[in-house]
Parts: structure tokens; C-alpha cells; sequence
């Protein structure tokens, strides 16, 4: 059998559908990218938002009609099984908790047809840590998708890290919903887990996905000292939301924006050259003009190099679905293209300030046409023209910049 493998969402997504099409591969069936060539389709699916959820179904429907074997996985099979099962009756179907039941569901179904097939070298590995979250967010239907916080041991995960680097991965990228949640409910926290994996030989490299700022707070000091490591980037996503404390609490988010701040300021303090990424809700119920005007004031002394903009998007079954005061769309869409211009801005600004500056970079990327994509140290995205080797260390000079990224050319002599 040939297959193709589409994954919508977040990172964690992209490191499950990994492992569940590895598996297929172990059964001999073939990871095709041309979906005119595939038997199945693997579709890992996401429902943060309505636009993302329609999206799917949509492409659902269509693969359906060209007569693939569906194999639907993600949050949406999570929360909405028997709508799925119900328009879609041949598909196999697996929420996030039953992975490991739905292995063998697989291996069942798409018995083995010959030697396992090798998917073949990846030089970045996707590594989720843990199921789950501790949080309450008012909005978040993710909770409902994937439950209460479990960590995964680290003795496990350390072992699967050192084994993907004997298998050549270059670039390791630590995910769940909260990673600053890692070992909460164990004894091992996320400073010990980067510990641990730095402790591993090999020139690689680990980033850090997103933390709440809560969670964050009380691991702040071993965080600061993990990305000190020179293995780890020096990239911190942590989500603040909003400017308002009112809506932050409304949100169910444990923090104030103070709070915020000075959680970014004693981490900038001790990593200067510290890449910050954050997102934001726009038109989340109840959200006024004032509201509004704090969150662009708190961006405008964060300076963010990432804004995520969101607009708020009604999910069933959340406590914000039923809030008084749900913000217009208009109002909402409005307050997005206010927010976004913002975020170029401010990234333009930050970005100018690297031109003329010598960074090595990692590259890890096919870029468009003849390039390439490269990261600094700092998680810093920089375009180089030519095609170059991936996965190789090498010198650049940065030559200019848009509001997204970087330009940058090899400097002679100094390949690594």
C-alpha cells in the first residue's frame, strides 16, 4: 500500500503523524508524496479554530471522493469520533489517547506486505514529551482533545533521542501543549529533560516549544541555565494572550500581564540575544476597546520578534463558547490587521538591526527556488542563496532582511 501523510496544527501533530506513518513503513506500505500515487491517506487533524476544522473536512471529503482509504487521527477524532465515523464509515479513526491501542488497529488492518520500509534519512526529529496539559483556558478545546497533563518518562525520551542521532538527526524539537508542564504531575521537570539530552555526544541542536508563563515561572532559573547550553536555541515561545488582565482572567490564564513582563525581562536580562516569540487573541467575549489598547501597548514594550495573531474562534463544548459579550467579527478582524501590522513592524526593526552581523547557522530547510534555509543560535531564520547541503553548519554574513527573516551569504573559508 501507498500512503500520504497530511498534518494540520501544531508541531506535536507533526511529531505523531511521524511515529503512526513510521509504523506503516515498519509494515512495508510506502510514504508517497504524490497523492495521485496513494492507496490512503493519513490526515492528523486540528481544531483549534472553525476556519482550520472546515478546512479538513473539506479535504476529507474530497479524498473520500477519489476513493482513499481514510486513516483520520488528531484533536477532531478526538472530540467529534461519531460525527466522523458517521460521514466517513470506512475511515480508520484514532483520538490522541489511543495511539498506542491504534498501532495495533493498524498493523491489523494494513497487514504486513513485505520487508519494512526505511522512511528514509530525517535530520530533525520531532519530540513529544507529554499528553495533555494542567491548564483550565476558557477558549481551548485542545484540553478536551487531549485531557489532563501525562509525562512521559525521561529515561524513555532521552533513549529515543540518542537513538534518532545515531540515525543522523541534527535538530531535535522538544513538544507538547505546555512543555513548561513537562514533570508536573512526576518528579522530573523540562530543565532536566534538556540536561539530560544535551548530556548526549553529537554536534546537534534542541528547540524549545511554546511554555505557559505560569508553569514557566516556576522552573524560570533552570530554564535560564538550559538555554545557556550551546545546543539549545535560544528561542522562548510563551504565549501572553493578552494585554488586559481582565480578559487574561477571563481566559482562565494563571498570570498577570506585570507578571509577563518581568518573566521576559529577568530572561532578556541574562540572554540579550534571546529570540521571543508570543501570541495573542483578538475579539476574544467581552473584550473592549481599552482591552484592545493595552494588548498593542504591552507588544509595543515587549517587542517580540513572532506576534502570533489570532482572532478568537467559538468552540463547542468550551466555557467561552457560552460567554455574554461575543465580539463582532468585524471588530475582531480589525483588531487582527491592527496587531499584524504591528508585528512587522516591530520584526522589520529587529531584523535591520542584524544586517552586517556574522552568525553561524545551521541549514535546515529547502528554501524557494535555488535556496535555502538556515537558523542562528538564536532561532533566527536566514535565507541563503544556492543549494547547499542540509544539515551542514556553516558562517554567514547577513546581507539584508524582511519583516520575517533574514538574508544571509557563506563567508568564504569558513564552512564548518
Amino acid at each position: 500500500m501507498k500512503f500520504i501523510v497530511e498534518t494540520y496544527g501544531c508541531t506535536m501533530n507533526q511529531g505523531e503523524s511521524a511515529e503512526l506513518a513510521a509504523r506503516l513503513c515498519s509494515l512495508g506500505h510506502k510514504r508517497v508524496e504524490d497523492e495521485n500515487e496513494a492507496d490512503a491517506a493519513l490526515i492528523n487533524t486540528c481544531v483549534v479554530i472553525e476556519p482550520t476544522e472546515r478546512k479538513i473536512l473539506r479535504r476529507l471529503r474530497y479524498l473520500r471522493d477519489q476513493g482513499k482509504q481514510l486513516i483520520i487521527v488528531g484533536c477532531m477524532a478526538s472530540v467529534s469520533p461519531a460525527a466522523l465515523s458517521e460521514e466517513f464509515p470506512g475511515a480508520l479513526i484514532s483520538g490522541t489517547s489511543g495511539y498506542p491501542r491504534f498501532m495495533k488497529v493498524l498493523e491489523d488492518e494494513f497487514q504486513r506486505c513485505g520487508e519494512a520500509i526505511e522512511p528514509g534519512f530525517q535530520g530533525q526529529m520531532v519530540l513529544p514529551i507529554a499528553q495533555g496539559c494542567n491548564g483550565s483556558c476558557s477558549y481551548c478545546i485542545t484540553k478536551l482533545a487531549r485531557g489532563d497533563l501525562v509525562s512521559y518518562p525521561l529515561k524513555e525520551l532521552v533513549r529515543r533521542v540518542e537513538q534518532a542521532l545515531g540515525q543522523g538527526v541534527k535538530e531535535v524539537l522538544v513538544t507538547s501543549q505546555d512543555t513548561a508542564a513537562y514533570g508536573m504531575d512526576g518528579n522530573d521537570r523540562l530543565p532536566d529533560l534538556l540536561e539530560a539530552i544535551c548530556d548526549l555526544p553529537g554536534d546537534f541542536r534542541v528547540r524549545v516549544g511554546m511554555m505557559n508563563p505560569d508553569n514557566l515561572s516556576e522552573i524560570l532559573d533552570g530554564m535560564i541555565d538550559a538555554y545557556r547550553h550551546p545546543k539549545v536555541y535560544r528561542f522562548l515561545h510563551l504565549p501572553v494572550q493578552s494585554g488586559s488582565d481582565r480578559v487574561i482572567r477571563e481566559m482562565g490564564r494563571a498570570y498577570t500581564s506585570s507578571e509577563f513582563l518581568e518573566m521576559v525581562r529577568m530572561t532578556r536580562s541574562s540572554l540579550p540575544e534571546l529570540t521571543l516569540s508570543t501570541d495573542v487573541i483578538t475579539g476574544f467575549p467581552g473584550e473592549t476597546e481599552e482591552d484592545h489598547r493595552r494588548t498593542v501597548e504591552l507588544m509595543e514594550q515587549l517587542r517580540p520578534s513572532i506576534i502570533n495573531v489570532t482572532r478568537f474562534s467559538r468552540r463547542p463544548g468550551t466555557v467561552a463558547d457560552g460567554m455574554k459579550g461575543q465580539v463582532p467579527g468585524w471588530v475582531s478582524k480589525e483588531r487582527s490587521r491592527e496587531l499584524t501590522r504591528l508585528r512587522f513592524r516591530i520584526s522589520s526593526e529587529i531584523n535591520a538591526s542584524k544586517v552586517g552581523r556574522t552568525y553561524t547557522v545551521l541549514i535546515d530547510e529547502r528554501g524557494k527556488g535555488s535556496s535555502v534555509m538556515a537558523r542562528t543560535d538564536d532561532y533566527l531564520p536566514v535565507v541563503i542563496k544556492g543549494d547547499h547541503e542540509l544539515w551542514k553548519r556553516v558562517n554567514v554574513r547577513i546581507t539584508g532582511h524582511a519583516s520575517t527573516h533574514l538574508y544571509g551569504v557563506i563567508v568564504p573559508g569558513m564552512e564548518n
